[in-house]
């Protein structure tokens, strides 16, 4: 025959095992087993700890109302500890804190939202995902994200129109906390400033004259300042500059740049405008006139200089010995050309983490640095040096 105690436990635990793992079913549970032990007589804590182990594996993943269970406390001081709220004994914090670990008991971000009034989300609109600078940005904000335990809600915009109208309402749907807009084209940041959104917006791009924006970004104009100070310091005086799409933002930073400095030395500011592709820098290198008129070029990306390479390899022009060439982005192939590609490195990581001190405060209504740039860095490698004569 069962024994009495032995009997208050199944039925109790029965009742748990019922649960479905609805909010409703647990506290409904949870009351019942607590009615029936009471009904039947005091159960030793063991016993308890025996449900909540029994609750526990019945759905497979621990609810707040375990922990609760299992700790002896209600599930709104369980709420209270994972929330670090204060008005509660310290004991009965680092219990609680025990039970969560036992259990491995991990709070849903819509609970800490309900509790906290955020949703410790950020969303990301990203526009040409696919190209090395704004991929990089995202998987940098990312990181500085998880970093800080928020989640990123993305959005890629397919460059067709409504995209961007698209993005904002199922970045709205997620109840993003703010929004972090890699914006490299002009036509993706007039998509920000048509559609204000009710969170804090953060802007990645080098945007220049606008005070109502809070702008991050890596300072583009800087990098090109750095590659013309290089070049001329060697001794160069005819260069060309093989610039990016000017509808791009970091592109047109980069030009704009370029003719000041070049400006600044009297030299003429030779340039043509590219696509980013290799292929491009390849058709430049193989057959531009230009080429045979000037002894650097720097391009704007380090996939035109990959292509510039072979294009001049085919022209009978060797790199650095009859002219220099420099890029941009320090791309992790750029290190293995021939020769290596003396270029300019972006801090991708300092972006992104600037980015979301920004949106926290904003999200904190402390002021925010409207303005805020990272500079790059010179990385000299092999194909860059004093100009020769040509034979």
């Amino acid at each position: 025959m069962e024994r009495p105690e032995v009997a208050r436990r199944r039925q109790a635990s029965h009742g748990l095992r019922r649960c479905k793992g609805g909010i409703y079913d647990v506290v409904k549970y949870h009351r019942l087993a607590r009615r029936r032990v009471d009904v039947a007589g005091p159960v030793d804590p063991t016993d308890w700890n025996s449900m909540a182990r029994d609750a526990v594996s019945s759905r497979g993943r621990p609810s707040i109302y375990d922990v609760a269970l299992r700790a002896g406390v209600s599930h709104m001081t369980v709420s209270r500890v994972i929330n670090d709220q204060p008005n509660i004994r310290e004991s009965t914090r680092q219990h609680v804190k025990r039970v969560i670990a036992e259990l491995g008991y991990q709070p849903s971000s819509v609970a800490r939202a309900l509790a906290s009034r955020h949703s410790r989300s950020i969303g990301v609109m990203v526009d040409a995902a696919d190209h090395y600078g704004p991929k990089n940005t995202l998987l940098a904000i990312e990181r500085a994200a998880r970093e800080t335990g928020y989640t990123v809600a993305t959005f890629s915009m397919s460059g067709e129109e409504g995209s961007a109208r698209e993005g904002f309402a199922d970045l709205a749907g997620h109840g993003v906390d703010a929004v972090c807009m890699i914006a490299p084209r002009m036509s993706s940041l007039a998509a920000v400033i048509s559609a204000p959104l009710d969170v804090p917006t953060i802007v990645i791009g080098d945007v220049e004259g606008d005070p109502s924006l809070i702008t991050v970004a890596v300072d583009q104009g800087y990098g090109a300042a750095l590659v013309a100070e290089h070049l001329t310091g060697l001794g160069h005086r005819s260069l060309l500059h093989l610039a990016g799409p000017l509808d791009w933002i970091d592109a047109k930073a980069r030009e704009r740049s370029w003719r000041r400095e070049m400006d600044a030395r009297g030299l003429a500011p030779h340039m043509v405008v590219g696509d980013w592709t290799s292929d491009f820098g390849y058709d430049v290198g193989a057959r531009h006139p230009l080429v045979e008129s000037v002894s650097a070029i720097f391009a704007s990306n380090d996939q035109m200089a990959l292509g510039l390479l072979h294009g001049l390899s085919t022209r009978g022009l060797r790199v650095p010995e009859h002219i220099a060439v420099v890029g941009y982005d320090d791309a992790p192939e750029s290190r293995h050309l021939l020769p290596p590609l003396t270029t300019v490195r972006q801090d991708f990581g300092a972006v992104g983490t600037a980015a979301l001190r920004a949106v926290f405060d904003a999200l904190d209504r402390q002021p925010v640095e409207p303005r805020q740039r990272v500079r790059p860095e010179l990385i000299v490698r092999s194909s860059s040096a004093p100009p020769a004569e040509r034979a």
